[in-house]
């Protein structure tokens, strides 16, 4: 089983490399999802990893329908990801009827220009016809797929989980994330799925008053309980 963990921190990705993951997503603002993470956190955490660090290519919180102007960031970030060291990006463009836009060749011809894998990330649990969604995911040249199953949770999208990896799985890698935790890592790892992705994040201290948000670490008892049961 390939673990990835994401994170948002350097200490995150030096935790996590501890535990055997295979690969780190770095972000930032894992509150609403995740954003993009600044090319100084990207170069420090290849700088402490050994394992390889994918970016997370999003530029904004809310849906995944970018403007023109969105999508010239995120080829900027691509760049930006590359330079700082990065193994691999991970992004989803949909269209306003929330189909697999084409603009995703585009990114992923970039991305592949500079070396880098690609990973469409969990804007496919928003999509019309998932079936539809991920022939062209895998027309386009993604390496892999993060899903948890059209659903909140990888618990409620078990099913589709197991659809995609039987049917998709030798075609491109299947990637379950959203939920996952010690009580349900070994009912997803008997779908078959050969990747799982989780976060691990704890909070530490509490700055609403002063609208400066949650301070967050990273939960290392969690990741040491899910990769010893798993492995």
């Amino acid at each position: 089983m390939n673990i990835e963990i994401c994170t948002d921190s350097v200490e995150g990705v030096i935790i996590a490399q501890k535990y055997g993951a295979k690969r780190i997503e770095l972000c930032s603002a894992l509150s609403v999802g995740g954003l993009t993470p600044s090319i100084g956190l990207i170069q420090q955490s290849v700088l402490n990893s050994s394992v390889e660090v994918h970016v997370l290519i999003r530029p904004r919180e809310g849906d995944f329908k970018y403007s023109k102007n969105d999508i010239e960031v995120l080829k900027s970030d691509i760049k930006m990801a590359k330079k700082a060291g990065a193994k691999g990006v991970v992004f989803g463009v949909l269209t306003e009827n929330n189909e697999v836009s084409n603009i995703n060749q585009e990114l992923v011809t970039l991305s592949k220009s500079l070396g880098l894998e690609v990973t469409f990330h969990r804007a496919f649990d928003f999509v019309n016809d998932f079936k539809i969604a991920i022939e062209k995911i895998i027309e386009f040249g993604f390496d892999r797929l993060l899903t948890s199953g059209l659903q909140p949770t990888v618990d409620e999208g078990l099913d589709v989980i197991s659809y995609l990896q039987a049917n998709y799985g030798s075609k491109i890698q299947i990637m379950a994330g959203s939920g996952i935790n010690v009580s349900n890592a070994l009912k997803i790892a008997d779908t078959g799925i050969k990747n799982i992705h989780f976060t691990a994040r704890k909070t530490i201290q509490e700055y609403l008053e002063f609208g400066m948000g949650i301070q967050t670490e990273i939960d290392e008892e969690k990741i040491k309980e899910i990769t010893n049961l798993i492995n």
